[in-house]
Parts: C-alpha cells; structure tokens; sequence
C-alpha cells in the first residue's frame, strides 16, 4: 500500500479505494493518473469537487441534490404522480430505463423492520405535505422487494392513508430481496407497466 512514504499519494489512495467498485490497486492506478495529467485531469477534478462540497445539498422536500443557489424542480409546478424510492442511485436506474418521466421522492433510506416503526429522518412527513399541496393523484411505491423496504412501503401507506392520492407499487415481478439499484432494464420495465393498486388492510 505505501509509495514510498509519500503521505500526501498515501492518503489519496487511502481515500479513492473508499470509493464503491474500487480496491487498493485500482486506486493506484488512478493516483499515478491524476499525477500524470494535473492540468488536464486533476486540477479540473479539484475545482468541481469544492464546487459540489460547497454548493451540492439534498433538498428538503423531496430529498434529490440541488444546488444551494437554485430552487429545486419539486418546488416548479404541480404534478400528478410521484415515484417513491430509496436512494439516489435508485432514482437514476429508474432514470435511465426510460419508462417514468414524472417526478420523484427520495427517502433517503428505510426503516429497519426491527424498530419500531418510525421514520428515523426519512422524507415520509414531506411526502405527504407534496401529496397534499400538489394534489397528487397517484404516488408509486418503488422501494426495494427486501424487508425494510417492504416494511417501508407499508409505513408510506399507513401514512397516506387519510389523503385521497392512489397508491400502487411495483409488480411483483421483482425478484425477492431484490434491491432496485441492481435490476435490470427488463425488469423494471415490466415491474412499472404491470404496476398495482396497493391494498389496504
């Protein structure tokens, strides 16, 4: 792991294999990078990082990042429906398949089905202020087919319960224990298309 007690390439490496995929090799390979191409590669990537440590935050209402001097796109009109997910990693899967173009709430995680069932800092009060001040007309359950997320979703419900939105989730084609971060475009394609109404108990 050491370069020959440089501190400064010691650390880096350190931090970069904290990075999701990447290990103490292929951190290396991409500190020599850097080092090699300061101007081209390093000094810009320097510059961006302070710019989203400076002016990136997670917004209040919906949980998605938005700059600090803007206002977010939750904020911008009315809206009829509403995708319910995890994470931001979630939010651009779905993103990428093309199948929902509307907007999105971001949990910022689940309620571990141990606990009680309380939100623990998750954005469920805010979903339903938007459910209520946008008069949404249907909010789409898309957390993942583990425990907590199904627990999760189950609270959302509980929660909404008193509104008159629509609730559906997505169709049980998805693979239980499956986290949506890692589905395929296939299956999650259907999992929108074939989505159903949730019932109550």
């Amino acid at each position: 792991m050491h370069t020959n007690n440089v501190k400064e390439i010691d650390d880096l490496i350190k931090i970069i294999s904290k990075l999701p995929g990447l290990g103490p090799k292929s951190a290396k390979r991409i500190v020599l990078k850097l080092i090699n191409n300061r101007e081209d590669i390093t000094k810009p990537l320097v510059n961006t990082l302070a710019q989203i440590y400076k002016n990136i935050i997670r917004c209040k209402l919906c949980g998605n990042l938005k700059s600090k001097n803007t206002d977010c796109s939750c904020t911008n009109k009315s809206y009829d429906q509403i995708c319910v997910v995890e994470n931001i990693a979630d939010m651009w899967v779905i993103e990428n398949t093309g199948i929902y173009k509307g907007h999105y709430h971001i949990l910022g995680g689940t309620i571990n089905s141990l606990q009680s069932k309380k939100d623990d800092g998750l954005l469920i009060s805010a979903l339903v202020n938007r459910v209520n001040k946008n008069s949404v007309k249907e909010v789409i359950l898309a957390t993942s087919a583990t425990i907590e997320g199904q627990t999760t979703a189950h609270y959302i419900q509980d929660t909404l319960k008193n509104t008159k939105v629509k609730i559906s989730k997505l169709a049980q084609g998805l693979p239980v224990g499956g986290e949506i971060e890692f589905l395929d475009d296939g299956t999650l394609f259907s999992a929108f298309k074939n989505r159903g109404p949730v019932v109550s108990d």
